[in-house]
């Protein structure tokens, strides 16, 4: 049975977590003097909205059923999207509601693909919207609620669950709103650190702030239209970008262990960050020395670091760049095409398939092998010298399917659509659909091809724009909290 009361009286709640932070920017718009106000109405909207929502579930009681999380977490993403939309529509900077939506959907879900063309002509407080959506859909929605509201108090336990990331969960306390507030303390500690180093490279503290939120987000939305390579041509800036975006790509869990429980032995022996690690230095050479084969002449220095740049970006999800990759030497893109997919560690704010699948997959596999030549062995699958439960590899099969159907599907869907309806770009072909289905649903951001890190994705077809929003929600959520609404057994009463 659904407790509708209880989903409305939470969600209202949730609702004046978005007023607030839309307060937020529009107090970021006065101080520079823009004046506008495109964001008074959706703040109204919110409050009335979350205030119906408690007064409807203000007796709803706090029992809360698994069902009860899953609706909660999907239809809030949703309802925020449809709500911090209008800042973008009311200010004319977007033409149209399925481009607003796209737009916002790709900041609460930390895609950071975008369909604005100019962002240097853009108001200071917009921008500051959209880097603000990255940064909280980074952590997760319900996830920083839980974190900043103690007495939130109504099955945290199950919204966490239909939030999380990952096959795995480790628990760093009993509590999960004291966990939240924990990792939350990490994320909070690497953005600041990140602001300072930026600041200290010569960035403005405007941008500092804007791409400290999209880099720990790994989110990718930028206040520059440029190429940070063409804008900055700053070396320093991108080393530390380099850093921040990889150590956002490790799991908070194991990153609060060791810089505040100081268990660095746990750090090193990760299964997973060793995968990480693996794929990230393996792709990184493989770019780097391809580029100094194709041009001998070109800088050793400069071909390492775009490399590790936009290996990281694109395995973390994040979505900056500092050139255009989809220049470099054609048998690269296939490497590019499986660090998005690979994505980075479960329990970050990365998105894509994450490497403890990947150690699972390979672990599954290798037991295959053994037990084709000894059929009587006994052997479990291992992570870190714990077994994983053969639910959690049933359920990985289970994902993986639904990962590659959702995948196909989305770029089929979308070479059907044409993408561009009005032959901007005539030349697009299934490759280019791939990359942008993978880009939506990873949550990378920039695509292949035409739809890479140079230009925006604004020729989108208004169908094609509502076909990646949903890809990049199923994303975010890993399917399964979208795909079981769908499901009849769902929404039977037993």
């Amino acid at each position: 049975m659904v407790n509708w009361r209880l989903i409305a009286k939470i969600l209202g709640f949730l609702l004046f977590i978005e007023a607030g932070l839309m307060m937020l920017c529009q107090v970021v718009c006065w101080l520079y003097g823009e004046g506008i106000h495109a964001f008074i109405p959706p703040i109204a909207a919110a409050l009335l909205l979350g205030i119906a929502g408690v007064l409807v579930g203000w007796k709803a009681g706090k029992k809360m059923g698994r069902k009860d999380g899953y609706i909660i977490v999907s239809i809030v993403w949703g309802l925020f999207t449809l709500i911090g939309m209008f800042p973008f529509l009311l200010d004319g900077h977007v033409p149209d509601a399925a481009s607003a939506f796209f737009e916002t959907m790709s900041g609460f879900t930390s895609t950071g693909a975008t369909i604005i063309d100019d962002l240097d002509s853009m108001p200071k407080g917009l921008l500051f919207w959209r880097s603000l959506t990255q940064w909280i859909g980074g952590i997760g929605i319900v996830f920083f609620t839980i974190a900043i509201l103690p007495a939130f108090g109504v099955g945290e336990v199950k919204l966490f669950a239909a939030e999380a990331t990952g096959p795995l969960h480790n628990k760093i306390h009993p509590r999960i709103s004291m966990a939240a507030r924990w990792i939350g303390s990490v994320y909070v500690m690497l953005t600041i650190l990140c602001i300072a180093a930026l600041m200290l490279c010569g960035m403005n503290a405007f941008d500092a702030v804007n791409y400290a939120f999209c880099t720990t987000a790994t989110g990718g939305y930028g206040t520059h239209s440029a190429l940070l390579g063409d804008y900055y041509n700053s070396p320093a800036i991108e080393y530390v970008l380099i850093f921040f975006m990889f150590v956002s790509g490790v799991n908070y869990t194991l990153i609060y262990y060791t810089i505040l429980k100081g268990k660095v032995k746990k750090f090193f022996s990760d299964a997973e960050l060793r995968a990480y690690l693996i794929i990230v230095l393996g792709a990184s050479l493989i770019c780097a020395a391809s580029l100094v084969l194709r041009d001998p002449l070109h800088d050793v220095e400069a071909s390492i670091r775009h490399s590790l740049f936009t290996v990281i970006s694109l395995q973390t999800t994040t979505g900056l760049a500092t050139v255009d990759y989809t220049l470099w030497p054609v048998q690269l893109m296939p490497v590019l095409l499986f660090v998005m997919f690979a994505g980075a560690c479960s329990g970050s704010t990365s998105g894509g398939f994450k490497c403890v699948r990947l150690s699972i997959i390979y672990r599954v596999l290798k037991n295959e092998f053994t037990h084709i030549l000894h059929p009587r062995a006994i052997t479990p699958v291992r992570m870190n010298g714990n077994i994983v439960p053969t639910s959690v590899v049933q359920t990985l099969l289970g994902f993986v399917a639904l990962f590659v159907c959702s995948l196909f599907l989305g770029a089929f869907v979308l070479a059907l659509s044409g993408v561009d309806p009005n032959d901007v770009h005539p030349n697009f072909d299934y490759y280019e659909a791939f990359g942008i289905a993978m880009s939506s649903i990873s949550n990378v951001g920039p695509g292949m091809g035409y739809y890479g890190p140079v230009h925006s994705w604004a020729i989108l077809s208004p169908l094609a724009k509502y076909v990646c929003s949903f890809l990049m929600l199923v994303g975010r959520l890993e399917i399964f909290p979208i795909m079981i609404l769908f499901t009849r057994s769902f929404w039977k009463r037993s």
